[in-house]
């Protein structure tokens, strides 16, 4: 366990902490202590003046590790690009209350589970407008049961938690259900809510389904998938993001503040998209930090400072790791080349068995196809296909010696060009050549 005022001796370099401000209780930056100077790791972070006591930033220290010196900031980048103030949790809490008690019937709020202030905020609306909290899922019960015991969520009364199962002895206007989805994933949760595949709840008439996480980029075209759903199912959709700005991570005028306590003299934007690093260096530029001392490596790049300049040193592996099941980064491209090909153009399997030694076919070919053309509607391709296999494989019989590898690839590419003619796609192609004897 470490808190702030943890310190770690590695001989030659302390590292120590301090407290900043995020989506989770008593999030922590980091600070190496090094013969060359402090190197400081914000760690995700933003600034929020009425934040609690488990959330609230440790200005002093920041000031603190400033006038000691700062060689290289590593500092969080992800709402660079913005200017917009984000709202503070106390304007975030009121929207909260005052959204869920101007509702009439059930309330569905999707959260993420590791954002344990948002989750607060929800059972201090509750105790407010007269509710009950249902949790829908393991993950987020044994997450909430957790933090109340280490005293990092707390209930006026425990009697506000219910079981799903005792829904049923409530009005919809006294419930709020909370909804985090699998792993922490609110929006396949409410997927299966509107067409009645969750396990304990179905969207109906009269409920709103209350989104008061800020949705990634990458999720906008599936959120409104799901938007759609839920309006079809009966319900209304409200996102807190249509009322207030939203963040975990510090804006514009935060990492400005951030570099102005610290005064580095080296930074390195980090954790974001390239366009929120490149926006971190011109905010940086604009508090008066010279472009030379701002570096945006690529991914695994090795910095070494050395004569008072970074300079690169180098590089290792980096990048995504493809995990399969239980197997963690070898899922090659190969395979994924494979994967795609058979979810967008299928699969075409030939079977054909020969006797090579008097040189004839025993078994025509015979074709079977999964999500490539409807069969019914494509007998003459299929037929035909057959047809152009057979004559490929008799020619190859026809010849004194052949190879088997050679014979199976000339099959795979005279099929391949005459599919493409026909339907302008390219299935997976596996031949199959049995010989008997």
């Amino acid at each position: 366990m470490i808190d702030e005022d943890t310190e770690i001796d590695f001989g030659g370099t302390i590292v120590s902490f301090f407290k900043t401000t995020h989506s989770i209780p008593e999030s922590l930056g980091i600070v190496l202590k090094t013969s060359e100077g402090n190197i400081v790791y914000t760690g995700d972070f933003k600034f929020d003046q009425t934040a609690s006591q488990s959330y609230a930033t440790d200005f002093a220290r920041l000031a603190e590790i400033g006038r000691e010196g700062v060689l290289a900031l590593l500092s969080d980048s992800a709402n660079a690009d913005s200017s917009i103030q984000v709202a503070s949790e106390s304007e975030v809490g009121k929207e909260i209350t005052d959204t869920i008690g101007d509702w009439n019937g059930r309330v569905i709020v999707a959260a993420v589970a590791s954002n344990l202030s948002r989750i607060q905020q929800v059972f201090e609306a509750a105790a407010k407008t007269g509710r009950r909290v249902v949790l829908t899922g393991f993950d987020i019960e044994n997450i909430v049961r957790t933090a109340i015991r280490l005293k990092k969520l707390s209930l006026v009364d425990e009697r506000l938690l219910i079981k799903p199962k005792e829904m049923s002895k409530f009005e919809d206007h006294e419930l709020i259900i909370l909804e985090t989805g699998r792993m922490g994933e609110p929006i396949n949760g409410l997927r299966k809510m509107s067409i009645g595949r969750h396990r304990y709840v179905e969207i109906k008439e009269g409920d709103l389904i209350y989104i008061v996480t800020t949705p990634s980029i990458a999720k906008e075209a599936l959120v409104a998938r799901v938007e759609n759903m839920i309006y079809q199912a009966g319900g209304v959709v409200k996102l807190i993001t249509q009322d207030l700005r939203v963040s975990g991570h510090g804006n514009e005028r935060d990492l400005q503040l951030m570099l102005n306590l610290l005064q580095p003299k080296f930074l390195f934007p980090i954790q974001g998209e390239y366009r929120e690093l490149a926006a971190h260096a011109k905010a940086a530029m604009a508090v008066g930090m010279l472009p030379e001392n701002i570096f945006i490596p690529k991914r695994g790049s090795i910095m070494e400072y050395e004569k008072g300049d970074f300079l690169l040193a180098g590089a290792v592996p980096a990048g995504d790791v493809m995990i399969d099941g239980n197997a963690i980064g070898d899922v090659g491209n190969i395979v994924l080349r494979d994967r795609k090909v058979l979810s967008e153009d299928g699969i075409f399997i030939v079977a054909i068995t020969v006797n090579r030694r008097d040189k004839k076919i025993i078994s025509k070919a015979k074709v079977h196809t999964r999500g490539f053309v409807y069969v019914k509607k494509s007998r003459d391709i299929l037929r035909e296909s057959a047809d152009l296999i057979n004559n490929t494989v008799e020619d190859y019989l026809a010849k004194d010696n052949f190879d088997w590898g050679e014979l199976k690839g000339a099959v795979r590419d005279s099929l391949a060009k005459y599919l493409f003619e026909q339907t302008k796609r390219r299935p997976a192609i596996l031949p199959v050549v049995m010989e008997v004897r």
